[in-house]
């Protein structure tokens, strides 16, 4: 959470704001709702020439976000892991499901 005037805002262990300005439990109400599931999520990188990549997130770190090709369980792929900047960047997005 991040105060906020008189308030509080959710933020998300990947940085990204999840409620206006609230009041503390209203704030805790949330974080426990959201959990941390959507870190296991499918997510999409948008590499250098504009392709979109399919990624898991493999770690989260105050200055970078860390995730790898998503090899769909394919225990003999090649891992290929790319870092993003934290907060998440539009670079990194949710897949369409």
């Amino acid at each position: 959470m991040r105060p906020d005037g008189d308030g509080f805002v959710v933020i998300d262990r990947l940085g990204r704001e999840r409620t206006g300005v609230v009041d503390w439990f209203t704030a805790e109400r949330n974080l426990d709702e959201l959990g941390i599931g959507y870190l296991a999520d499918k997510y999409e990188l948008q590499l250098e020439n504009g392709n979109w990549l399919r990624v898991r997130i493999v770690e989260v770190g105050s200055d970078e976000i860390r995730v790898k090709k998503d090899d769909f369980g394919d225990m003999s792929a090649p891992q290929l892991f790319y870092s993003v900047s934290f907060p998440m960047p539009d670079l990194l997005r949710v897949a369409a499901k």
